[in-house]
């Protein structure tokens, strides 16, 4: 095995590793409230921004229709809200709630106790420089999904 390898090995594990302790640590927050990951995933999206269905859909990797399924039963626990698009009558695009809102605010404390201890193990310049290493990485993944 070249250098190179078992470098790309060792950072894979080490991603992996990490990863798995963070997906830990969403479904421990998850499970306590009655989500699935992608519902969760749904509420995070929502916060910051006011979707289509179609856009939704595109952003989690899903279909309309399953998209669709996510988003009836958070309205029937009145999380979110549906509503004509302004700019397309055709289009629905979806909100949190007051209710959502503040779920999503309780979920994402929760997520930060849980993570923040990870995190604080580094110091500000280490913070910084694994934040931007996760940015390229994304970056990529992103133009990766796009293009796929």
């Amino acid at each position: 095995m070249s250098e190179h390898d078992a470098l790309s090995t060792e950072v894979m594990d080490a991603l992996v590793q990490a990863s798995f302790t963070v997906m830990a640590a969403l479904s421990q927050v998850a499970a306590a409230h009655e989500m699935s990951l992608t519902q969760l995933r749904v509420l995070a999206i929502l916060r910051d921004h006011e979707p289509k269905i179609a856009e939704l859909a595109a952003h989690l990797g899903q279909d309309r229709s399953s998209v669709s399924g996510l988003v009836d039963r958070s309205v029937r626990r009145g999380l979110i809200r549906r509503t004509r698009s302004t700019e397309d009558a055709r289009a629905v695009q979806v909100t949190l709630t007051a209710q959502g809102q503040s779920l999503a605010a309780e979920i994402t404390a929760q997520i930060a106790d849980l993570v923040v201890p990870l995190i604080q193990r580094l110091n500000a310049t280490e913070q910084k420089r694994l934040s931007a290493l996760l940015g390229r990485l994304l970056d990529e993944q992103i133009g990766q999904v796009a293009a796929g």
